[in-house]
């Protein structure tokens, strides 16, 4: 009952890699457990520094229902200027806690669980949205770890990809990830010069950059029927959300911290212009039609963190690839009954 767990992120990486078609359901399944009200999911915190204005670290609590029945808390730091160090621009950590006590019961190195958490929404919500599993082309904007995450991930669901079109404004990071698509996933990939040249002619478009506010203000960037998955949020001009169908994982979650639906919000002063959730596109509820772009905004949930990471915890646990930590609770008896 008190025992405590970690899960390096050396063995998180293991299990997902080997599941990552199954975690695509996972992801699904919580998605509609969270429509059928089956979960609490709070707002995001932002924590904020006045001297580091790219950087944050934002806290997701939430409690996944659905046979999962476990609360906890991903704890995610994002500092662009990492990079400049050649570390990672993302770490984290899950704690996962009992819903029958309360008390945690381990701790999962999270970077990977949030990314592919991430890379599974993605392509879950490009195959409800895209009607298929088969792609001519997928253009892919930003080329770091969560574009290699959904690249994989596309993989390991079988998609049939003529070519992946790879553009970033770093063009050896675009480079790096032609490499891994062709050498690692076998897959036709290509780097393009110019982000009109990658989307032009993509039945899927994949934004996963790091961008703050919107830089794509082309209102006729993205074609009618086009699938937009706009995975990095505040890429795209509220102008051009309000022109499209437009899907997210949760409304209220999704209209906050000024991504681009909130922006379209703010423009219009109404919501009218969100079809619906991703849920609700699997239940068959919301239909987009094809005479506008249809873009996916997935905000990120919290209760997606505790569905995978509770997979890697059991699996972890299974396989004996968990680090048990004797003696962790001090005290496991009240002192005075």
């Amino acid at each position: 009952m008190f025992g405590f767990d970690v899960v390096s992120g050396t063995v998180a990486r293991e299990v997902i890699s080997e599941s990552r078609k199954e975690l695509i359901g996972i992801v699904r399944d919580a998605y509609l457990a969270h429509e059928g009200g089956d979960s609490v999911n709070p707002n995001s915190y932002f924590l904020r520094f006045p001297e580091k204005p790219s950087a944050r670290i934002i806290a997701l609590p939430a409690y996944l229902g659905g046979g999962y029945d476990v609360a906890g808390i991903k704890w995610i730091a994002s500092f662009p200027e990492n990079v400049e160090r050649n570390v990672p621009r993302a770490s984290a950590v899950l704690l996962l806690n009992d819903y029958a006590t309360g008390y945690p019961f381990a701790c999962l190195e999270a970077s990977q669980i949030s990314a592919a958490r991430t890379a599974a929404s993605c392509v879950l919500g490009a195959a409800q949205l895209h009607g298929s599993s088969r792609a001519a082309r997928i253009a892919v904007v930003g080329a770091g770890v969560i574009a290699r995450n959904i690249l994989d991930f596309f993989v390991a669901d079988g998609w049939d990809i003529g070519q992946f079109a790879l553009y970033d404004q770093v063009p050896g990071y675009a480079d790096a990830l032609v490499s891994y698509a062709r050498e690692t996933l076998g897959t036709g990939a290509e780097r393009t010069d110019s982000l009109e040249s990658a989307v032009k002619g993509a039945d899927l478009v994949v934004l996963a950059t790091t961008a703050g506010t919107p830089y794509i203000t082309d209102p006729h960037l993205f074609e009618p029927g086009q699938v937009v998955l706009n995975i990095s949020l505040r890429d795209i001009a509220p102008e051009i959300i309000l022109g499209a169908h437009n899907v997210v994982d949760d409304v209220d979650h999704c209209l906050t911290a000024n991504t681009s639906v909130h922006l379209a919000e703010q423009s219009c002063g109404h919501r009218d212009f969100v079809d619906g959730t991703l849920a609700q596109v699997i239940e068959g509820r919301v239909r987009p039609g094809d005479g506008k772009p249809r873009i996916f905004s997935p905000f990120g949930l919290g209760v997606l963190d505790l569905a995978v990471g509770s997979f890697v915890y059991r699996n972890a646990v299974e396989s004996g690839r968990t680090t048990g930590i004797d003696g962790f609770f001090a005290e496991t008896e009240r002192w005075q009954k």
